[in-house]
């Protein structure tokens, strides 16, 4: 196995090779200040949905926080609540965020069950009542526009319909698109929109997962209203992605961008878990302060690098018969462990009917005292993950988790469960090497045996193998903190924008 397996493009891929994206913008680290007569302001937009929520409340931090510009953060007043009393601590540090909780019609907020997919489709509703926010964001671009001789519109990729008047409100706006998802799920789906399945990959070359039986229908008719308005000519495109490791699936998806607008920006400028300063300002901070101390407390007394972490994010349900082979699986395999067992999200998160607690063998919490710890509360994810003890993370691969542990050099079991999640997985264990496939993605449909579980938890955490793994998570960690920080290429980047959007 290489344990220097870091760089994509060391991996020959068949992506085409196409030229980086060259600017004369100013590199300077040093924080932009606007002066009162030329005030440039930034709205964002984000998708009701917690990861997408999360990602834009970042690169709004780092906006307020590294270049003092004021940002507009744009959302319903339910999903305002919810991102922010789920980064109170965030919060205290970014003054300048200026949040405008809007009206949207009512939803059903039914309970997550299984889906044929996987998907959360029980979230539909909630994503269907966000195109009600069009009437409010003009009106509010329309009031900012005659203050501000520049307003910047960032927007997730899937509230497209909802800024679609941006330019003919604001002569004085430009509109981006903040892409929430890895740039190997993007290359995936335009490569899907190409009519290229992953066959086409070569046979000695990791495959690339299709989008393909990833999406509820809904969804994709969901997306499908979107599309027209995605495929207006934007402003530029920003990634929380870092050219250090998907630098050949950036430069193919610029070259995509450009056959339709030669004069197209990308900026590759993540992680923003690393540029928000983690360490003292947890994103994932939790109200139970008393869960998040026991949890901490409990790590202070095991080994370095001897504790899994488990979670499957805010949208994954899991069935009772799962949840019994993953138990059975981590009791078998004697490694220390902390699972994260909580209901997931419903639309409205603060619903007061409770899906009811997850059910475990009975048994079992006595029987792993003092080798596990399973939660059932919000948790600080990245203070868990930051832990000397922590040394691999099983995870559904959520975009927002595989950076937070690949930033922080944790290794990771990939366990994909919908949406852009197998192709995330394909990035961590075929490409960049720093974990595991707890099992083929061909597979999704089959229970995971407790047996495959203990074996694979076993690999990563208790072998010469998971070793080398582990040796090549910290070296990728090392790197990626070195890209956001002043003078790295993904900082370099940041500054380009913000030089660009503050001419």
């Amino acid at each position: 196995m290489r344990s220097s397996a870091l760089k994509l493009k060391e991996q020959k891929t068949n992506i085409p090779q196409v030229p980086s994206m060259a600017t004369s913008e100013d590199h300077s680290s040093k924080q932009h200040s606007l002066s009162s007569s030329s005030p440039v302001v930034v709205v964002m937009v984000p998708f009701p949905a917690q990861s997408h929520l999360n990602q834009l409340l970042q690169l709004s931090h780092v906006v307020t926080s590294l270049y003092d510009i004021p940002v507009h953060y744009v959302s319903s007043a339910l999903h305002n609540s919810q991102v922010k009393s789920r980064a109170s601590t965030l919060l205290h540090h970014s003054p300048k965020i200026h949040f405008h909780d809007f009206p949207t019609p009512y939803f059903l907020s039914p309970k997550p069950t299984k889906t044929p997919d996987n998907f959360p489709s029980h979230l539909i509703p909630a994503f269907e009542a966000s195109v009600h926010l069009r009437q409010p964001f003009s009106a509010l671009l329309t009031k900012l526009s005659t203050t501000a001789r520049r307003v910047v519109v960032i927007h997730d990729n899937l509230m497209s319909y909802v800024v679609q008047d941006t330019a003919s409100l604001a002569p004085n706006s430009e509109e981006y698109v903040f892409h929430c998802i890895s740039s190997i799920s993007r290359f995936s789906s335009i490569r899907d929109a190409m009519g290229i399945g992953f066959e086409a990959d070569q046979d000695n070359q990791p495959k690339v997962p299709s989008l393909k039986g990833c999406l509820d229908p809904r969804f994709i008719a969901f997306k499908d209203k979107q599309m027209p308005f995605m495929r207006r000519n934007k402003s530029g495109h920003l990634y929380n992605a870092c050219r250090f490791m998907e630098r050949d699936f950036l430069e193919f998806i610029l070259e995509k961008e450009r056959e339709k607008d030669e004069s197209v920006k990308i900026w590759a400028i993540g992680p923003l878990e690393t540029v928000t300063t983690f360490k003292k300002i947890p994103l994932n901070s939790i109200n139970n302060v008393s869960e998040k101390v026991y949890c901490l407390e409990w790590l202070e007394k095991q080994k370095p690098k001897s504790v899994l972490y488990i979670s499957f994010g805010t949208t994954t349900f899991l069935e009772d018969k799962q949840i019994e082979e993953i138990a059975i699986g981590l009791e078998k395999s004697k490694v220390n462990f902390i699972w994260v067992l909580r209901d997931a999200d419903r639309g409205d998160v603060f619903d007061d009917q409770k899906v009811g607690g997850r059910q475990l063998p009975k048994g079992f919490e006595e029987s792993i005292k003092g080798k596990g710890l399973v939660v059932r509360e919000w948790v600080p994810q990245l203070e868990i993950l930051g832990h000397p003890s922590t040394g691999g993370f099983m995870s559904h691969c959520g975009w927002n988790s595989c950076l937070e542990s690949m930033s922080l050099g944790v290794p990771l079991l990939a366990w994909p469960m919908h949406s852009d999640q197998p192709m995330n997985a394909a990035l961590v264990t075929e490409f960049i090497k720093v974990g595991l496939k707890v099992r083929e993605w061909e597979k999704r449909d089959e229970l995971v045996s407790s047996s495959v579980i203990e074996n694979v938890v076993k690999r990563l955490m208790a072998s010469n193998e998971g070793d080398e793994i582990r040796k090549t998570a910290e070296e990728l960690g090392g790197e990626l903190r070195k890209a956001t920080a002043e003078g790295g290429i993904s900082r370099i980047e940041l500054d380009s924008f913000i030089s660009h959007i503050t001419r």
